[in-house]
Formats: C-alpha cells, sequence, structure tokens
C-alpha cells in the first residue's frame, strides 16, 4: 500500500454493532498506517456508537438525529414530530464540524449520523467515501452515491443503486478476534464450560439480542433436554436476560444449556461451533464467510427495506446459509438447527459454499481507496 502523508479523517455512522465494528475497523488500518493521522467519529446521541467508539481510544461527537419509528404509539409519534427539527439541528452541527476539523475526506459506514455529516462534507466539496455494508442500498446512501467519490459495497449487483464507475468490492471489515482465534474448538467449549467432544449450537441475536431466536429456545426447553448429545451456547441479549434466565430458572437445570446476555469474545464462540444461527446482519454475514461457519439465518423484520433477508438469499441463492422464516422460527428453528448438526455431510457442504463467499483484508483494500481520495479527490484513479 502506497505511503501517505497525515490524514484527517471524519466517520459517520452507527446505530448498531454491523455499523460500528466496521468503522472501528477503517479507522484502526488508519492509525496503523500512519500513527499521526487525526480520525474524529461522528454518531447519534444515544446510540450504542457513543459508548464503543471511545472504547476502542476515538473521540467521537454526538448529534442529535433520530429516525422515524416503525411501530406507531403515542410515544413515538411524539418523537416523529420532533425529528425533523433534530435533522436540521445536526445538520447545522456536521457543518460546524467539518468546517472546525476542516477534514481531507469524510466517510459514512450506514446509521442515523450518516446523512447530515457526508451531506455537509459534500457541501463544502470534501471527498465522501461510503462503505454500504448491506446487499440492498437504504435510501439515504442511494441519495449521498451519486455525489460521493467511492462506494465500498460488499454483495455483487450494487450497480442497481449506485454508479458502476464509483463502486469498489471491498467485503466488509470484520473484528480481528472473531479470525484471529488461537484455541482449539475443544479449548473453545472448555472456555465455555461445556463438554469439549459434543456436537454445539451457538445461537444469537447481537448485542440487544433478537425477541425472535429467544423465543425459538424458550418455547422448546424440552426438544433441548431431549438431546442431551447436543449442547447451546444460547445467547439472549442483555434486553432480554433477565426475562429469559428467569424462564430456564423456572423449568430447571439444563445443562447442556448455557446462557448469557453477551459473548465478550466470539471468535472462541464462533471456534466452540458446529452450527451457528443468527441475524442475517451484514457483518455477522461476512464472519460467517470469513471462517467458513454453517449458519441458519433469521433475518430480521423489523429493518429499511428488509435488507436482511436480501442479504441472507444472496447465501442461500449459493447454497452457503439456510434459511428461516422470522415469523415461522419459534416453531421449528430449533428441531432443523438440531437436524442438521446431525448431518455431518450437510455442515462439511454448507462450511465449504460459505467459505467461497469471504472477502478478505477488507480494511486494507477500503483504507487504500480513502487515501486515494483523499490525495487525489475524484480523480483517484
Amino acid at each position: 500500500m502506497e505511503k501517505h502523508k497525515a490524514l484527517r479523517i471524519i466517520i459517520s455512522g452507527g446505530g448498531t454493532g454491523g455499523h460500528i465494528f466496521p468503522a472501528i475497523s477503517i479507522a484502526n488500518k488508519m492509525k496503523e498506517l500512519n500513527p499521526d493521522s487525526e480520525i474524529l467519529f461522528v454518531g447519534a446521541e444515544g446510540k450504542m456508537e457513543m459508548e464503543k467508539v471511545p472504547a476502542a481510544g476515538y473521540k467521537i461527537v454526538g448529534l442529535p438525529i433520530v429516525g422515524l419509528q416503525r411501530k406507531l404509539n403515542i410515544h413515538n409519534i411524539i418523537n416523529d414530530l420532533k425529528a425533523p427539527f433534530k435533522v436540521l439541528k445536526s445538520i447545522r452541527m456536521a457543518g460546524k464540524l467539518i468546517s472546525e476539523f476542516k477534514p481531507d475526506i469524510a466517510i459514512g459506514v450506514g446509521g442515523y449520523a450518516s446523512a447530515p455529516l457526508l451531506w455537509a462534507a459534500e457541501r463544502k466539496g470534501i471527498p465522501t467515501l461510503i462503505q454500504e455494508q448491506n446487499g440492498f442500498a437504504g435510501l439515504t446512501n442511494k441519495i449521498l452515491g451519486k455525489k460521493a467519490g467511492c462506494i465500498c459495497v460488499a454483495y455483487e449487483g450494487m450497480e442497481r443503486f449506485f454508479p458502476a464507475d464509483k463502486i469498489v468490492m471491498t467485503g466488509n471489515p470484520v473484528r480481528q478476534n472473531v479470525l484471529n482465534v488461537k484455541l482449539t474448538r475443544q479449548e473453545a467449549r472448555k472456555a465455555f464450560g461445556l463438554d469439549p467432544d459434543k456436537k454445539t449450537i451457538l445461537l444469537v441475536g447481537g448485542s440487544l439480542g433478537a425477541r425472535t431466536v429467544n423465543e425459538s429456545v424458550r418455547q422448546h426447553f424440552d426438544t433441548v433436554k431431549a438431546n442431551p448429545d447436543i449442547q447451546f451456547i444460547w445467547q439472549t441479549g442483555k434486553y432480554y436476560n433477565e426475562e429469559m434466565k428467569q424462564a430456564l430458572d423456572a423449568y430447571g437445570p439444563l445443562p447442556n444449556l448455557k446462557q448469557m446476555d453477551f459473548i465478550a469474545d466470539m471468535g472462541a464462540a464462533y471456534k466452540a461451533s458446529d452450527l451457528v444461527i443468527s441475524r442475517a446482519g451484514a457483518s455477522s454475514i461476512s464472519e460467517f464467510c470469513l471462517i467458513g461457519k454453517p449458519v441458519i439465518l433469521v433475518p430480521s423484520p423489523n429493518v429499511a427495506e428488509d435488507h436482511q433477508t436480501k442479504n441472507a438469499m444472496a447465501l442461500v441463492n449459493k447454497n452457503a446459509a439456510v434459511y428461516v422464516k422470522d415469523s415461522e422460527a419459534p416453531d421449528v428453528l430449533l428441531k432443523q438447527a438440531i437436524s442438521i448438526v446431525r448431518d455431518d455431510k450437510q455442515l462439511a457442504s454448507l462450511a465449504q459454499n460459505i467459505a467461497k463467499l469471504g472477502l478478505k483484508d477488507s480494511a486494507d483494500i477500503i483504507a487504500d481507496e480513502v487515501i486515494k481520495l483523499a490525495q487525489h479527490g475524484t480523480e483517484r484513479y
């Protein structure tokens, strides 16, 4: 990768780990290439990035931006009425941040804060780069993409949404601790207090948790008990942890079910498992591809443009994952997972096919595009 001067970089976005972890990966790579580069994050007040970014060692400024609520109730309607004023205030704040920080480039990774920040940067002639994680671009990125200097994508066919000459296939940067696991599968299972020799299913709902995934377990404790040769790591998420813990306590001991609200070392959890059950967020899918992990995807229906289903189907159409519809999952998910984990031939086929889709060194490729764009503007090629 070419040498470059120290850059002043603004990275905007967040809301979920799927936006935050790639953003931090890009920042880490830019710092690795030149420790003198100045990096400022811009997020949304009250969102996860306001905690995760400082923990990673970077400064972040919060904007009062909010999105429209998908569930109608009086509280959400009031918030929706306030939203336009918060958008206007966020645009003013973003413009002021651009003027004061004087970035060489602005990067948007998706999430509420990306829109006002990139819009302000484009108005002031600052080169912008969009990192679109999903296989279906949201409305904001489609609009911003018209003036962006570069759009880094992880799925084929994104010229449906963006100018083809601006697209670079990079994949999504992932957490390094997922890739660099020193433990064997048996050691990883022991680390979770499990039998080192039993088949293991990992159920994850993200840091906040997923109601459907949790109900798929809670409603079928009898099935867990009836399959003592299969063990489960059940990550409930902090929103649902107490409720699920109470349900498990009321049912009675299940030695083959390990329940926890949060998993600090996802690399070890993936290593311990033969099969993963997960939502279909772009970052999670990128991790499964890079480690070649068999997975059942249960796309969340509560996301913009149903992009998780589109993410999932990109894998399913290549026989690289199994898809279970959210509304059907509580009834069928656990039994289907047990059937698959007992089928070594199907596990091997899923692992082989998903590994073919992994795009390596994504952070390096994106960093290269950042440098070209910051140094040469839209004439980067």
